[in-house]
């Protein structure tokens, strides 16, 4: 056990736990998070995405010890209710939403990308979402969202 010490959403946070346990496992048992969710557990779909310092990351096989003294950003820091990111305001114009359990990866996958890449293609898009999963099958959907929300950003 360790006391492991990071930002969420910017507000600091301390969690006592094993340093090799998955930050997903705290930010949903430990800070009683609902976002980002347990989908695969081996970083094969997305559902866990959270950003580490601006970076998007698999948070199911990020041990706590590499956030340590960083800032994470969940879905629900990356914008508010009253001023909500463009992908989240596209996500509902485009009404993609079908369970939802994707949208946390689609989402924090893709502004992280966007903000480094802010005029990439529609093939570069497609590329930098490789591997998130929707079982719903609102790829074409999800794809119209983040070419509207692009547009917004530009």
């Amino acid at each position: 056990m360790a006391t492991i010490k990071f930002a969420v959403d910017g507000k600091a946070v301390t969690v006592d736990a094993d340093p090799n346990m998955p930050l997903l496992y705290a930010l949903r048992n430990d800070l009683e998070m609902t976002n980002p969710h347990f989908g695969c557990g081996l970083a094969q779909c997305g559902a866990c995405t959270v950003h580490l310092e601006g970076e998007a990351i698999r948070s199911c096989v990020t041990p706590l010890s590499a956030v340590v003294g960083k800032k994470v950003t969940t879905l629900k820091g990356l914008g508010t209710p009253k001023k909500p990111h463009p992908l989240q305001t596209a996500w509902v114009e485009e009404e993609v939403p079908q369970c939802g359990y994707c949208i946390n990866g689609w989402i924090m996958t893709a502004a992280a990308f966007l903000k480094k890449h802010p005029k990439a293609s529609d093939a570069e898009v497609r590329d930098a979402l490789a591997g998130l999963k929707c079982r719903c099958g609102t790829h074409v959907s999800i794809l119209r969202a983040i070419k509207r929300a692009q547009q917004q950003m530009a």
